[in-house]
């Protein structure tokens, strides 16, 4: 049989992809083996398509649990992705050879139970696991990078095998010594000969140091990596009984060795028998270079995926381009970047390079003399660069041949028809809900976060934007959102149809009112007219068996809210309004119970529930539900054993709406501060009067008086036992505010009560400037 030629390569590595397809081009395979998933044999195709743009993955997941998913992600540097290319267009025979994921997921699936068994179950709202991110870097053999730091006995040549040749050779660690001496290299001849010596030599250490693994998930994992390779020798030999001459097997540096001397068929076959399965599907997604880069948490990561594409896609001198494109982008930022700058940029990382002994400028020198001549040794530029064109804002695109669950597909539809076009940038729209276009945006929005596909976040709308008719929302897509995708398509075909489903289903497991509220909050405003109509029944039955008085004012709120909506949004706003009054209605015959014997924590959760209900009041806009609620705070407030903090609050809201007078709310004030009510007593009672704004105590002199003579009367250990809770309250105020009370507290009372005495004044005097006032001000003489 005709002995294969193998190809180490990284995962991810323009280099490697470049020496990869020279050697391709020289040999000319009649048989393509590339380390990947043979569950996705169907789809490879679609890789020639012209409409696929990297970075762009590889999703095999389960339809029946699509949280059990994995990803294969390719750049247009990866070395895989060059070699499909090149084999898919010579019409050579190209095949996936690592374990199939259909075994893969169902191994992960068992190691899960078996955590679980060890650790006992999950609690309900756990996070589903996470999908894979295949791929292990060159240099480490479980993923884990080799810490500089770290003793060197403590190292072993399994948790870092690079690591110890880039000791070896001078350099800090194996990625930059693999980036030197594999990606830079300008000569390919016998890089991937030595590659595979290397790594041969590299594991026979590791075979020579290994002990047996005591842990269960450890044993688990080996076993699972030595069928992987069961799998891979098994795919070889295929090919060499099908007659293949010319097989060209590209895999992960590491694996190399493992078709080297091959043990008995036998062997293998013993690996992968009686392997559990899972039922998977394929596709492709686009993918990010965000997703690309090490920092996303990606095992096979690189640190700079935009440069490695800039050294793909770039001609000689890559230096120079690369410095041009900086400058391009600072200026964009109104940065300066001269044209001299850049060239002394470049004059300055080749003089680093020199002195490095490197061939060429890499990463590390060009960032340098960025920042010393572009940046002018500021840091945060940089920051810039690293963003927009180190890692970079790239994101795919897959054909539209290529398969997906329905509810994806009606997405698809619904971003073309919407002019909404996903982007691995964060973008943000505002959204005028009185056009169509954009109402239908916030709707397709709003139903992607019923289920759970976060596409956009709202973002609070500027002062000048506030009201009904606005929605300010921030757009980035990411690529585990089509995880999400595949997981909503059990709930419908379309969006639209999925969320209402899913709606639906929310409202008959949610627990309690305020759960309920938000959920037809939600479903309103995604336009799912029937989710919600059996959403209010929910909200109508549960409201008439709740007893909690605390989860029927936390319900207001949203439902009076929802009641506004109708002028934007076609919503049945009359029926929301009279649920809406029923809860008021309740509330405030329950409130004063409710407020009798509480502690401190819970007077502070009452508060601001009072507080919301407040202005859930004010925004449905009724005289008699306004009058019923006033009432009911008036009642409130004289009641005898009240905390302060409630009864400070209720005279605040009272008062604001003229229902009760600085006299009536300055006789409380005093009563609360008096000799015969505990010192704590009246802190809590000022801090509820006063919360949120100090103007009350400002323009109130009567008030200003009542708490300066109780502060003035304190003790000095009353005084300290109060003073974080004083302080707490006149840290809510604004700036402006307490400088306007402590120049005031400076002044005394004396200043006071001359301030507040009738002055003498000259009327004669006054009247004289009226004129000239009225004038000014534009009424008239």
């Amino acid at each position: 049989m005709a002995a294969p030629h193998i190809f180490g390569v990284r995962h991810h590595g323009p280099g490697s992809a470049r020496s990869l397809l020279k050697a391709l081009e020289e040999l000319a395979p009649d048989c393509l083996l590339v380390e990947g998933p043979p569950d996705a044999h169907a789809v490879l195709p679609l890789l020639a398509h012209a409409a696929m743009t990297p970075p762009v993955a590889l999703l095999i997941y389960a339809p029946e649990t699509p949280e059990r998913a994995a990803f294969y992600p390719y750049a247009v540097f990866s070395p895989e992705y060059q070699a499909l290319r090149y084999g898919l267009a010579r019409g050579i025979a190209v095949r996936f050879m690592d374990l199939p994921q259909t075994h893969q997921l169902a191994l992960r699936a068992a190691e899960d139970e078996a955590v679980a068994a060890l650790l006992g179950p999950e609690p309900e709202d756990a996070a589903a696991p996470e999908p894979l991110v295949i791929g292990a870097p060159p240099d480490a053999a479980d993923g884990e990078a080799w810490d500089e730091a770290a003793p060197e006995a403590e190292l072993s040549v399994q948790a870092d095998p690079l690591g110890w040749l880039a000791r070896a050779a001078g350099y800090a660690d194996g990625e930059r010594w693999w980036e030197h001496m594999v990606e830079q290299r300008q000569d390919s001849a016998g890089l991937f000969s030595a590659i595979l010596e290397a790594m041969t030599a590299l594991r026979a250490e590791v075979d020579r140091t290994a002990e047996t693994p005591t842990d269960p998930l450890e044993a688990q994992a080996a076993a699972r990596e030595a069928a992987r390779e069961a799998h891979m020798r098994q795919a070889l030999r295929a090919a060499q009984r099908a007659g293949f001459e010319r097989i060209a097997i590209v895999c992960g540096a590491w694996h190399t060795p493992a078709f080297v001397n091959l043990p008995p068929e036998r062997a293998d076959a013993h690996l992968l028998k009686d392997l559990p399965k899972l039922k998977v599907q394929a596709t492709w997604v686009p993918w990010t270079n965000g997703r690309l880069s090490a920092a996303s948490g990606y095992g096979a990561g690189i640190a700079a995926p935009g440069w490695y594409a800039h050294l793909w896609e770039t001609p000689a001198p890559v230096a120079v381009r690369w410095l041009a494109r900086v400058a391009e982008l600072l200026r964009e930022q109104d940065l300066d970047a001269s044209a001299a700058g850049v060239i002394e940029a470049v004059r300055l990382a080749e003089a680093l390079a020199a002195l490095r002994d490197r061939p060429l400028p890499g990463l590390p020198e060009l960032n340098e003399a960025t920042q010393a001549v572009l940046c002018f040794g500021q840091p945060l530029p940089l920051a810039l660069i690293a963003q927009k064109l180190i890692v970079g804002e790239a994101l795919g695109q897959v054909p539209d041949e290529t398969p997906a669950v329905p509810v994806q597909q009606d997405l698809q539809r619904e971003q073309k028809r919407l002019r909404l076009k996903p982007s691995a940038a964060a973008k943000d729209h505002d959204f005028d809900l009185r056009e169509a276009t954009d109402l239908a945006r916030s709707r397709l929005l709003h139903r992607l976060r019923l289920l759970d596909v976060p596409w956009g976040e709202v973002l609070r709308a500027p002062l000048r934007q506030r009201g009904t008719f606005h929605e300010r929302w921030r757009l980035q897509w990411r690529p585990e959102l089509a995880v999400r995708l595949v997981e909503a398509g059990r709930f419908g075909n379309t969006v639209a149809s999925a969320a209402a489903a899913k709606a639906r289903e929310l409202a008959a497991s949610a627990a309690g009112l305020p759960a309920l509220a938000e959920l037809l909050d939600a479903a309103l405003l995604a336009d799912l007219p029937e989710a919600a109509e059996t959403i209010v029944t929910r909200v109508q039955a549960e409201a008439a068996l709740a007893a909690d008085l605390g989860a029927l004012m936390e319900a207001l709120p949203p439902l009076a809210n929802l009641a506004r909506y109708g002028s934007v949004r076609p919503t049945d706003s009359a029926r929301i309004a009279q649920l809406a009054a029923g809860l008021l209605a309740r509330v405030c015959i329950g409130l004063p119970t409710a407020c009798a014997s509480l502690n401190d924590e819970a007077a502070a959760a009452l508060e601001a529930r009072l507080a919301a209900v407040h202005a859930a009041v004010l925004l449905l806009d009724d005289a008699e539900q306004r009058a019923a609620w006033q009432a009911a705070l008036a009642r409130l407030v004289d009641q005898v054993g009240l905390h302060g903090l409630i009864a400070g609050r209720g005279c605040r809201l009272l008062h604001e709406q003229g229902a009760l007078n600085s006299d009536a709310v300055a006789t409380r004030l005093r009563r609360a501060l008096s000799p015969a009510s505990p010192p704590a007593h009246g802190a809590a009672w000022v801090a509820g009067l006063l919360r949120g704004s100090g103007l009350l105590l400002l323009h109130d002199d009567a008030l200003w008086t009542v708490l300066d003579t109780w502060l003035a009367d304190l003790s000095a250990e009353a005084f300290t036992h109060l003073l974080p809770l004083l302080r707490r309250t006149f840290a809510d105020f604004a700036a402006a505010e307490r400088r306007q009370m402590g120049e005031r507290a400076r002044r005394g009372r004396a200043d006071l009560a001359a301030a507040v005495a009738t002055p003498n004044l000259d009327t004669a005097r006054a009247e004289a400037v009226l004129p000239l006032a009225a004038q000014l001000l534009g009424l008239g003489k």
